[in-house]
């Protein structure tokens, strides 16, 4: 069995940066442009909004919210769903993508709320399928802090309304919720051979052709894992900020209780007074939890300077590595200028359902024949053919690259034109209209 992924992670401001990764205004490097196509929206945004960013102002605005929101609180909440790649790929090859998306939706909006998911869009063109869902946590219900001083005291206040909406991203994302989420989740997904937890993997002999893909998903992989390093070193160093602020704060307390301290001092020495003397022993407590509390502060500054060194040691060897692993594939590609060709070709294949047989027949560049169903990505259901010939052809543009192609054309022109006669012999007249299917 292989593992969820499950990720959540705070937004910034309206999180507009983020917003043109997951909508693809703006291209990343490690996602496939020829399958961006594929990729999917799948919340239906309300009238009037048009893109992520809007979606979160609208949920905002319309959640009823009686408190002020200040300009650095957490608006957004993004959500990665998916599985180890291998399990990912099987699920897709399987055709169960589609359940596979609807259960982690459902999921999700039953741990958060349906109104608080405002975006949720499929990926495809990147490695691994996967899900980003941007959740805005809108919540009800007595504050985790407001419970926690009720325990430690007998005073009563009176109570806000505690089932009015208000905006809180800790308390979705504490830790209590966060082990929940891992666990309720792998249940939910424990249908699609996927748990929760992780395991060693053990050395097996794997052919030329894997080795090679292996190696370039392992580059991808430390791109990303250099950007969580990245983003946990900021967090590390605004928490140092924070805590050396603290520290400034403290010691500026105790310089006044200890001028307090020796004039009350004073003050006692001349009238002996019981009641200076309780005072003088309260500041002398005070200054004592203030020193307690600078050592705490101390501790917790050796352990964020000794966490943001391993990260820099980490980033160093990921760096190191990365390096290494992009010097062996300049090498490779230079050697076999068609390799990465050949090999988005072959994950293209595997994508419509060809046997292993069958596509490595078709990686050796010549013309093969098959039948059978194939399934189309676009139109997200197969196609029957009782005869076809599948072959890889270079590009009349650009003789470096190269297309699969089917009956003589690209395997989405072949789709399109099967789709159009599956509409025609159901009653459907359509026209083409500048590479566009349009009903009449």
């Amino acid at each position: 069995m292989g593992f969820v992924v499950l990720h959540l992670q705070k937004g910034t401001g309206n999180d507009a940066p983020i917003s043109s990764h997951i909508e693809r205004t703006i291209n990343p490097a490690n996602a496939d442009e020829n399958r961006t196509h594929l990729n999917a929206e799948m919340i239906e945004f309300p009238e009037g909004v048009k893109n992520r960013t809007e979606a979160i102002q609208h949920r905002i605005k319309n959640a009823g919210i009686t408190r002020k929101i200040s300009h650095n609180q957490v608006r957004a909440i993004r959500v990665i769903l998916s599985g180890t790649h291998e399990d990912m790929k099987r699920i897709q090859d399987d055709g169960k993508l589609n359940d596979w998306c609807r259960d982690s939706l459902d999921w999700l909006r039953k741990e958060v709320g349906n109104a608080n998911i405002v975006s949720a869009v499929l990926h495809l063109d990147e490695k691994t399928p996967h899900i980003h869902a941007t959740v805005v946590p809108i919540v009800t219900g007595e504050r985790r802090k407001v419970k926690q001083e009720q325990q430690t005291t007998k005073k009563k206040y009176k109570k806000k309304n505690i089932n009015a909406p208000r905006l809180c991203a800790d308390d979705i994302m504490s830790r209590e919720k966060f082990k929940h989420f891992q666990t309720t989740y792998a249940e939910a997904m424990s249908k699609y051979g996927l748990q929760r937890g992780r395991e060693g993997s053990e050395a097996r002999h794997i052919s030329t052709q894997q080795y090679y893909r292996d190696l370039f998903d392992k580059n991808e992989k430390l791109k990303e894992d250099n950007e969580i390093l990245q983003e946990q070193k900021a967090e590390a160093n605004q928490e140092l900020s924070r805590i050396k602020s603290g520290i400034k704060t403290e010691k500026m307390k105790s310089s006044a209780v200890d001028v307090v301290t020796t004039t009350i001092e004073g003050i006692g020495s001349m009238i002996g007074s019981s009641k200076v003397k309780r005072q003088q022993q309260e500041l002398i407590n005070r200054r004592s939890q203030i020193q307690n509390l600078d050592s705490e502060n101390a501790g917790l500054q050796a352990q964020i300077h000794t966490l943001t060194q391993q990260m820099q040691d980490q980033q160093t060897q990921h760096a190191a590595t990365t390096y290494k692993l992009h010097q062996e594939l300049e090498k490779i590609y230079a050697l076999f200028p068609k390799i990465k060709e050949l090999l988005r070709i072959e994950n293209l294949c595997r994508l419509l359902g060809f046997p292993d047989d069958l596509t490595k027949a078709i990686l050796e560049m010549k013309p093969v024949r098959f039948k059978g169903q194939i399934y189309s990505p676009e139109y997200k259901r197969k196609f029957e053919t009782e005869c076809s010939v599948a072959e890889i052809k270079p590009l009349l543009s650009d003789p470096n690259k190269l297309q699969l192609t089917i009956d003589g054309m690209n395997d989405t022109s072949w789709f399109r034109q099967r789709y159009r006669e599956f509409q025609e012999s159901i009653g459907i007249k359509v026209k083409q209209e500048r590479n566009r299917t349009v009903k009449m």
